[in-house]
């Protein structure tokens, strides 16, 4: 009920100035008609309303439609239409001067400087009181001052509740929009992060796929009028690896159905175990891979594992397509915290400048993509020209720590 009527004054805030503003001049109006200092019985009605009150209070009354606007020059003239009702002879009360109690609250609640909100209220009570004490100083505690006392309090205690609140929804609908806008940034990001991811995906896959098409259907075109049987078993693998390719773009497409019921047989992701099988399709392809590996096997978490197939994956794609060269070796070295894998290649000189500078660039998305797999999981990726021959591509991956170290 209360929400309900604070939304319905906030929609018709004029109406309720207006309603206010009669009721003011009508109380005041009304407290005309009350004579003081009548022993034992309280404030009586003696005579008739006043004609020069009601035009004061009336005065006091509309000036509070602009309280909003200009709320100190309200409260300035409310408080002078007190003080004027208090000299022709009249208690000065909060029934008289119940508009400058209302200016005082919407000044207080309004005004943009606290000292002024607190300070100016007061000096107008003050000023009240003082036109009460000056027109009849004995006795000098009477209902009507009383009333001054306190409603200067109650006015204060109102706009401050009132800012207070206002303060605090306003707190409220920043918080509200700011977890908005956080939530809209993170969905934004979390969007970013996996189109990237599946376009790293993407990129290795075409990549490597293509690269070894591309070397099986070259010799199988060669050997074709000089060894067909040769030329044959090629264009054998060669339909293999096409397939192999489709499988993985199907299973990598296949998550980005919305659906829960795909049909799409989802491949096992790839990491070291199924290196042998990866340097096998190398060595199809005619690129002769040595490997060797150094200290404890230890594991990764699945993340750093498919970082490391991938890593290794594209490292000797760009051997095939750009080293010049036939070999390729594969090292593995495992730490107590570290797996560091090295891909190298001895093509190329060490003065052939142009030609280190055009492999770098020309693996292009393929570096960019190594690199940020590596950080993704915490580790560090380095590609360069050797300082011998060759090209090299060095990664470190953090290993899982054991449960048993950590206890």
């Amino acid at each position: 009920m209360t929400a309900e009527w604070s939304q319905w004054s906030k929609r018709h805030g004029q109406t309720v100035d207006v309603i206010v503003a009669i009721l003011l001049c009508a109380m005041a109006t009304y407290a005309s008609r009350l004579a003081i200092d009548v022993p034992g019985r309280g404030p009586v009605v003696v005579r008739p309303a006043s004609l020069a009150v009601f035009d004061l209070s009336a005065l006091a009354s509309i000036t509070l439609l602009w309280r909003r606007r200009f709320p100190i020059a309200v409260l300035a003239i409310t408080t002078a239409c007190g003080v004027a009702i208090g000299a022709i002879g009249f208690d000065v009360s909060v029934l008289t001067a119940g508009a400058a109690f209302v200016a005082a609250y919407s000044l207080g609640l309004w005004s943009s400087d606290l000292r002024t909100a607190k300070i100016v209220p007061v000096v107008s009570g003050a000023a009240l009181l003082i036109t009460s004490l000056l027109e009849q100083f004995d006795p000098v505690v009477t209902g009507g001052r009383i009333t001054l006392v306190a409603g200067v309090l109650v006015a204060g205690a109102f706009a401050e509740a009132g800012r207070s609140r206002r303060n605090y929804l306003a707190a409220l609908h920043a918080r509200a929009e700011l977890a908005e806008r956080t939530r809209e940034e993170e969905a934004r990001q979390r969007v970013a992060e996996e189109r990237l991811r599946i376009a790293r995906e993407l990129h290795d896959i075409v990549a490597h796929h293509m690269v070894l098409a591309h070397a099986q259907a070259s010799t199988a075109a060669y050997l074709s009028r000089s060894q067909p049987d040769q030329a044959q078993e090629i264009l054998d693998q060669l339909a293999g690896t096409t397939s192999a390719a489709l499988r993985e773009l199907r299973a990598t497409v296949g998550l980005l159905r919305d659906d829960d019921d795909s049909d799409v047989p989802l491949e096992p992701t790839p990491g070291l175990a199924q290196l042998p099988e990866l340097l096998a399709t190398f060595e199809q392809a005619g690129l002769t891979v040595s490997m060797s590996a150094i200290g404890a096997r230890r594991p990764l978490s699945p993340v750093a594992d498919l970082t490391a197939y991938r890593t290794i994956q594209e490292a000797l794609t760009n051997v095939t397509k750009h080293a010049g060269t036939a070999s390729a070796a594969v090292a593995l070295v495992y730490s107590e915290l570290l797996l560091t894998i090295s891909v190298t290649d001895d093509g190329g000189k060490p003065s052939d400048h142009t030609r280190g500078e055009q492999r770098s660039e020309s693996a292009g998305y393929g570096l960019i993509g190594m690199k940020e797999r590596a950080a993704s999981v915490g580790g560090y990726l380095h590609a360069g020209r050797r300082p011998d021959a060759g090209f090299e591509v060095t990664i470190e991956l953090p290993l899982e720590t054991s449960k048993e170290s950590d206890d």
